[in-house]
């Protein structure tokens, strides 16, 4: 592998900062951030979302969770998108606290290997709000979504990809 192949902690942040689920691209799920009973209608949510390429994952034999200790991330997807927040975040509740953001769904189109061991897909989401203090504070939340086969899915290496494109790293 060449030099410049990143570790997923090198690409994240470090896996601390980011939560990781398992989903099919088909799917999409809601959570809700409780910002401790604060009025929060004053802030600004914004959400965007790109897919990675890593080469390998394992998990932990004893607890079932994602294990990036090995991790590189090989390369990238032309999919970087930034969907409607009035769409994917709800803040009908923000003046307790309460704010709901919704990963969508059909996030990463292109082929996934039903094995999901190696050349497995993720689309990283970066949900962020901005206080509307002076000065501005902002903050943000990672979601890495591992893109599950599923019998909608075309099976095949991702890195054969041409939409969305793969860009090797």
């Amino acid at each position: 592998m060449s030099g410049r192949v990143l570790s997923f902690k090198q690409y994240v942040g470090g896996a601390d900062n980011v939560m990781t689920i398992e989903l099919f691209p088909k799917s999409q799920k809601t959570f809700s951030y409780n910002f401790a009973n604060a009025d929060v209608s004053g802030y600004t949510f914004s959400l965007d979302y790109q897919s990675i390429l890593l080469d390998t994952v394992s998990y932990d034999n004893l607890t079932g969770n994602v294990n990036f200790t090995s991790t590189n991330v090989t390369g990238y997807f032309d999919n970087y998108t930034q969907p409607s927040a009035n769409t994917y975040i709800n803040t009908d509740d923000a003046s307790t606290g309460v704010v709901h953001l919704t990963i969508p769904e059909n996030r990463y189109a292109g082929n996934i290997l039903p094995n999901a061991r190696s050349n497995v897909v993720m689309t990283v989401a970066s949900f962020e709000w901005q206080t509307d203090d002076t000065p501005v504070q902002k903050e943000l939340h990672r979601w890495a979504i591992i893109e599950r086969w599923e019998p909608q899915v075309t099976p095949g290496d991702p890195a054969d990809n041409t939409s969305p494109a793969f860009i090797a790293l």
